[in-house]
């Protein structure tokens, strides 16, 4: 019996009437049809300490817990990315 390893852990730092955000979420959605990865959103308005940090720099994607992308996802790296695990 052989383990898989953990799928990527993807989590996209948005708020409310962001509209790179949306476009983020819109690439990352994409991308997940053909790569498997688990997926959370989070509100950093909801949040004081992450508001502080993520504010000016929404939408912010982080792989297994690393910044991955600020503003903007391409498909193709984001891709990259996940099979590479960072």
């Amino acid at each position: 019996m052989s383990l898989q390893p953990p799928l990527p852990e993807v989590v996209l730092y948005t708020r409310a009437g962001c509209h790179l955000c949306e476009e983020a979420k819109e690439q990352i959605h994409r991308v997940s049809a053909d790569t498997p990865f688990t997926f959370r959103e989070v509100d950093i308005d909801a949040d004081p300490a992450l508001r502080e940090l993520y504010n000016e720099d929404v939408p912010v994607i982080a792989i297994n817990g690393a910044k991955a992308f600020r503003y903007r996802v391409d498909a193709q790296e984001f891709r990259k990315r996940l099979r590479s695990g960072q």
